[in-house]
């Protein structure tokens, strides 16, 4: 059944009119008509199996036929970023991590991060899109750029991993449900200072290999070995 992101639906919605993109795909990509069905996702755990009542391929109607809820998983997994100087591997990481499961992604901007604005609208369509593929009901949470200090500042417990000589712990031995980032630095890594910084607050260094992994392989890797936890 194809898939289509709706966040205005609601359990207790009766009908709804698609918006004008998901109404062309539906009416004039699909072909859909009157009575053929489809799957409604809210990004927040609801399902609902829809029913075509007006196919025009500008506002199609819906009517709701079914609706069910997943329950969130029990293990968060938020990754913070340091955007890549090539955007395409951000956009990889953001897609195969959604596919995998991760739930928040925050975007963070360090001392050696080469790429300070990222267009965010973009990479919400890459996390929608990779949704739908992977037959997720949840939407994972982007977080616009944010300068390191400034998410320590709002998140004073987490792991940073980073390529500097020292005692590192797994990640399956620190890792928490929730309010739990692990951070990515950039392509040159993160400062001393910010590494000191994180310290200070607490932050648990976590190894991911022996290997010196590129920015957004260091991401997907971190957000496998949460999932193995």
């Amino acid at each position: 059944m194809n898939l289509f992101y709706i966040p205005e639906v609601k359990p207790d919605t009766k009908t709804i009119v698609l918006s004008e993109e998901e109404s062309k795909h539906a009416c004039r990509v699909l072909r859909l008509k009157v009575g053929d069905q489809l799957r409604l996702l809210d990004g927040v755990g609801g399902s609902y199996v829809a029913e075509i009542a007006d196919d025009h391929p500008k506002h199609c109607q819906v009517s709701i036929v079914s609706y069910t809820f997943e329950q969130p998983a029990e293990q968060e997994i938020h990754i913070a970023i340091a955007p890549t100087k090539n955007n395409e591997r951000l956009e990889w990481f953001l897609e195969k991590a959604t596919e995998l499961g991760i739930t928040e992604v925050s975007l963070v901007v360090c001392s050696n991060s080469e790429r300070k604005q990222v267009k965010e609208e973009r990479f919400e369509k890459i996390l929608i899109a990779a949704m739908k593929q992977s037959q997720r009901t949840y939407l994972p949470r982007l977080n616009g750029l944010i300068s390191f200090k400034d998410f320590l500042r709002k998140h004073p417990q987490g792991a940073i991993a980073h390529c500097y000589a020292g005692e590192k712990k797994a990640i399956k031995d620190v890792m928490k449900p929730s309010n739990y980032p692990i951070l990515i630095g950039p392509e040159g890594d993160f400062s001393r200072e910010e590494v000191d910084a994180a310290l200070q607050l607490g932050y648990d260094v976590v190894s991911l290999g022996t290997n010196r992994l590129r920015t957004e392989t260091a991401g997907l890797y971190a957000c496998m070995l949460c999932l193995k936890n």
